[in-house]
């Protein structure tokens, strides 16, 4: 049963700003691991290239996505549809089992936080270096470091939104136009809006956007469980907590927290994990390594903080009973779902050809009789082309007995990556024993190789 998240509405660091202090540990460690595995994507794949073409390319005047050896059009909407539900639906199954790890490790608030927060600490220094400077007088040290820090800050950002417009403009083309100074309005405006916004939300909003502005803070508590692992303080073992010296072991009826608010200091939203799970808490395990090394240090055993469940805390059971619990009915429904969805998708892009047909009859000359007594109609037929090579095709019309096509409408040829718009003159002989009324038929458009490709557009003929 979905349970509420109890939120904490003041900022447990006790400041209107969240002074985050640097921690290391196994967790810090795969969570930079995820930021230089994701930023490596995000600032090389526009880099790439691919049959002469930039590898991913989101062509939107050409309405073509071009993502490393596929193309895909308008026509493939139900694919994109497909692709987005299962990312939904992975999101739920991930939150449903591990929280929200998402947030804590590979979302990009995350990532761009931790990169500013790495200049910040570079430019200013560690937690009480920035408190005792910002607390202090506004001297020429002081605004020295404000300004090389917003300096950096301002040139990682322009980067990024210069990157992520290379991902609709081809990178390559953008960046001689920024250099040569020709660089389109409507490409300089983005480029400075992404820019703004990784400025603004990585530089100054930070926690704020998971707290307030981040809506899967809000709804992600319906999808909590009492066996979803989240960041856990174990009450049983930390009360009653008390502050004492390294060397001197617990009291009798005193808990093993000393009460350091290291776990406080290093997080990045500012909340404390001693009063319980809360909505601001991004997973991110920083003060499972703040914790763990004081543990160390005091020589308790570690683990005081961790990645637990409600019901691990209460049955005080082992990692294999949960992995005994993962086989719930909410994971095994999520699941099933996934793969059906994931059944789709691959199905659809196994089986989709590079040839896409859209055929219009000309609605404004319904039928219309020949010289010869025959009758026309006249059609349009649009072909989208995603692959690599240019195609010779073969086109003829079939579903009604004597039907044709003029001889020099039946052979065609497109180009790659090409659109082509084909008028064509569907002809049924003055002796054709065909009754008044619609009729439908299908154009057929082969490719002239023999296991070429062959695709059929439905449409219809009247006859008045």
């Amino acid at each position: 049963m979905a349970r509420t998240i109890p939120i904490v509405p003041a900022n447990a660091q006790g400041d209107a700003r969240v002074y985050a202090r640097s921690v290391k540990g196994w967790f810090a460690g795969w969570r930079w691991a995820l930021v230089a595995f994701t930023q490596a994507l995000f600032y090389g794949l526009p880099w790439l290239t691919w049959n002469g073409r930039q590898a991913v390319l989101f062509d939107l005047d050409a309405r073509r996505f071009h993502i490393l050896g596929f193309t895909f059009t308008p026509q493939d909407f139900i694919l994109l549809t497909l692709l987005l539900a299962v990312c939904a639906l992975s999101l739920f199954l991930f939150t449903a089992i591990a929280g929200r790890l998402w947030c804590g490790y590979a979302c990009p608030q995350t990532v761009y936080s931790e990169l500013f927060q790495w200049i910040e600490r570079r430019t200013e220094g560690d937690r009480a270096a920035r408190l005792r400077r910002d607390r202090g007088p506004r001297n020429a040290d002081w605004w020295a470091r404000k300004l090389a820090k917003h300096g950096l800050w301002l040139m990682l950002a322009a980067w990024t939104g210069f990157t992520f417009v290379g991902y609709f403009v081809p990178i390559r083309t953008l960046g001689g136009e920024l250099i040569a100074g020709t660089l389109a309005a409507g490409a300089t405006f983005w480029i400075g809006f992404y820019a703004l916004a990784t400025y603004g939300n990585a530089g100054w909003l930070r926690e704020k956007v998971c707290k307030y502005m981040c809506p899967y803070a809000r709804f992600q508590g319906v999808m909590f469980d009492r066996d979803t692992l989240t960041v856990t303080y174990d009450v049983a073992r930390g009360e009653p907590r008390g502050a004492r010296r390294h060397s001197v072991k617990p009291a009798l009826g005193q808990g093993a927290c000393v009460d350091c608010t290291l776990c406080v200091q290093v997080c990045p939203t500012g909340i404390d994990i001693r009063q319980g799970l809360q909505y601001a808490c991004i997973g991110c395990a920083a003060c499972i390594d703040a914790c763990n090394g004081m543990m160390d240090r005091v020589g308790q055993a570690r683990g005081l903080i961790r990645y637990g469940t409600e019901s691990g805390l209460s049955l005080r059971d082992t990692p294999r009973a949960w992995l005994a619990r993962l086989w719930r009915v909410r994971v095994l429904c999520y699941a099933a779902v996934l793969g059906v969805l994931l059944a789709l998708l691959a199905t659809g892009l196994s089986t989709r050809t590079p040839l896409k047909a859209d055929v219009l009859r000309d609605r404004a000359v319904l039928s219309r009789v020949l010289d010869d007594g025959g009758i026309e109609n006249l059609y349009r037929l649009h072909l989208t082309h995603a692959g690599e090579a240019p195609l010779n095709l073969r086109i003829a019309v079939d579903g009604l007995a004597g039907i044709t096509l003029p001889a020099d409408e039946g052979h065609a040829r497109i180009g790659a990556q090409a659109n082509a718009t084909l008028i064509l003159h569907a002809r049924l002989p003055a002796d054709a024993d065909v009754p008044a009324g619609t009729h439908p038929i299908t154009f057929r458009i082969t490719e002239e190789r023999h296991d070429g490709l062959a695709i059929d557009a439905a449409s219809s003929f009247v006859i008045r």
